[in-house]
């Protein structure tokens, strides 16, 4: 893919994110804290109580101490990295392009007392602007689908661990016998051509040197999670056209069908990737 293509990915996701009506929506709607999908108990809970519970389980599969040096790619609001220098005193970095996430980053770490532990930088994961061997763990929670080429996200990513490095993270998926017909009408919300899959990821991983991945399924989840996101929004209708303008909200509910019908029909997958550099976990 040429680099004309991954950087107009890129810029697509940069302008989208900071615009005020994506960013009052997702403030909004997603509960201020977090912008990914969440692990859900019952088909009505909230978006930000099921919200954290991902985080939780991911944490769960490291090692993480206040000696844990973490990077944290596409970090929207935060929630994560809060949630990790909380619990485990880890030192973070957040990595992120959107300007109006990371200024509301940095004033929740504040008024949370943690903004000693988490560094919040404007970059993007094509380009990671740290040395070699500069992190113990990389962390990211559905920002590589934004991403035009994921086999160099992957590949940066390697780069800026260490030996014994791990990544671990989400991403919004396909199925692998996904007719491209679907896909469409899901990916022009988001403004790309493709996804990526489980197993584009672990062969990808494979081919980078990566000497162990595993692959947690919780797709389930991400039917129930955009299920969730079109009822909040359809609820909160006027309020949101108050906020964000009606174009963008009759856009938002139209594309969040697509995704809905979408999982439903199990196209689309969403779950937990852990990639290891070395034998040792």
């Amino acid at each position: 893919m040429s680099t004309a293509t991954e950087k107009t990915a890129v810029d697509k996701a940069e302008e989208y994110y900071n615009s005020t009506p994506a960013d009052e929506f997702y403030f909004k709607i997603w509960g201020g804290d977090h912008i990914h999908v969440g692990i859900y108990n019952h088909s009505k809970e909230s978006i930000k109580d099921a919200s954290p519970r991902i985080v939780q389980m991911m944490a769960s599969k490291l090692k993480l101490n206040s000696n844990t040096n973490l990077l944290d790619l596409g970090s929207g609001y935060g929630g994560g990295a809060r949630y990790l220098a909380k619990n485990f005193g880890c030192q973070v970095t957040c990595l992120n392009l959107c300007i109006n996430q990371n200024d509301r980053n940095r004033d929740l770490n504040k008024k949370n007392d943690l903004d000693h532990l988490i560094t919040v930088v404007e970059g993007n994961f094509e380009d990671i602007p740290f040395p070699e061997n500069s992190f113990d763990i990389a962390w990211s929670q559905d920002a590589i689908v934004h991403s035009a080429d994921r086999e160099l996200v992957v590949q940066e990513v390697v780069r800026v661990l260490n030996d014994k490095g791990e990544f671990i993270f989400t991403d919004l998926m396909q199925t692998y016998d996904c007719p491209k017909s679907i896909l469409k009408p899901v990916l022009d919300r988001i403004q790309l051509d493709s996804l990526g899959s489980f197993g584009f990821y672990v062969e990808k991983g494979r081919k980078l040197g990566v000497r162990k991945t595993e692959v947690q399924n919780l797709s389930e989840h991400l039917t129930t999670h955009y299920q969730r996101v079109m009822e909040e929004t359809q609820d909160r209708y006027d309020e949101m056209v108050e906020s964000c303008g009606k174009e963008y909200i009759d856009k938002m509910i139209e594309g969040l069908k697509h995704w809905v019908e979408a999982g439903k029909n199990n196209y689309l997958s969403w779950g937990i990737v852990h990639m290891n550099k070395s034998d040792i976990c």
